[in-house]
């Protein structure tokens, strides 16, 4: 089997190289994994600016956001300011299977779109709760605290569906109508994390300061708006070359983010889109939930005041 060939116009090479240490999986099984899940994985991307984690041998992983200058023509793209850096950054459109190889073969492997989409920046597309274990804690632990939520959603009337983050934790999506602005997305985030802790403090937190956790599975609300979360069926750069897989809710309870894989995870979907299987009907955050979300305080602002806060009591001490 030849090193290198031709997809839809894209030149691949390099194909037998190992993916990355640890992955058990070459460039190929990258490319043979995206391209059999393209028409799944394409839609989670489409219209939205594109970030994306590479790996190079013999390199660290690293983000690109910016698309480099040797981009083909035929690849979309739109330039959005960056406040952080301040300056204009030109993300890729990733809106079909061809965008898709190019990337593959740049050794993209993960696939970070943000939640909202290039022609509505300021209405998010989905709600999102991002659940992560406590340092060595169990995946079981995370799939406790996704039930929470879950249960924090029928109690104000959302549906969601839930996903392995192909890490170490699940993502709770609720597909939104775009009738609400970014704020109160963000607002309504807040407070179903916060009604979520509410059920079990002891197994669940809000507390963005990572020493504060106690142990804790952390239900992390602050992805919203332009925030990126790992994209369904992306894989991820982890042991085993992991993806981030869909999953039913009543099956969560028995699985672990080992068992999906490049080298498996299109075989276990077969032709099926599970994750718009599972997506329920676009909705609007109901308004009690926006307005409770209002009176907490923006994790990310609360934590730098709290880390100012102590840095002084320390120095001060």
């Amino acid at each position: 089997m030849s090193d290198e060939e031709e997809r839809d116009g894209v030149r691949l090479t390099n194909l037998d190289q190992p993916l990355f240490d640890g992955a058990d999986a070459t460039k190929r099984d990258l490319v043979d994994y995206l391209d059999a899940v393209a028409g799944r994985i394409v839609p989670e991307l489409a219209g939205r600016p594109l970030s994306v984690k590479r790996v190079r041998p013999g390199q660290e992983p690293f983000m690109q956001k910016n698309t480099p200058k040797y981009t083909p023509s035929w690849v979309r793209t739109v330039s959005v300011w960056a406040e952080t850096s301040q300056r204009e950054v030109s993300y890729a459109l990733c809106d079909d299977r061809r965008t898709l190889l190019w990337f593959a073969n740049q050794r993209a492997v993960e696939y970070h779109p943000p939640l909202v989409r290039a022609d509505a920046w300021d209405r998010p597309t989905h709600l999102v709760i991002d659940l992560d274990p406590p340092e060595g804690g169990g995946f079981g632990a995370v799939v406790q605290a996704a039930h929470l939520v879950r249960r924090a959603m029928d109690d104000c009337g959302l549906r969601g569906a839930v996903k392995t983050s192909g890490a170490k934790g699940v993502h709770v999506f609720v597909p939104l109508d775009g009738s609400q602005a970014t704020d109160d997305v963000a607002a309504a985030t807040r407070a179903l994390a916060a009604r979520a802790e509410r059920l079990d403090p002891v197994l669940a937190t809000t507390a963005f300061i990572r020493e504060d956790r106690a142990g804790k599975v952390f239900l992390d609300s602050t992805r919203a708006g332009g925030a990126t979360v790992v994209a369904a069926y992306s894989p991820r750069i982890r042991p085993g070359a992991t993806v981030s897989f869909p999953v039913p809710w009543d099956e969560l309870d028995g699985v672990a983010p080992r068992d999906f894989t490049v080298r498996n995870a299109a075989g276990l979907l077969g032709e099926r889109d599970v994750w718009g299987e599972l997506m329920p009907s676009p909705q609007r955050l109901p308004d009690d939930l926006v307005a409770e979300g209002h009176t907490i305080p923006i994790a990310r602002v609360q934590a730098m005041h709290e880390g100012k806060r102590r840095a002084r009591a320390r120095r001060n001490s």
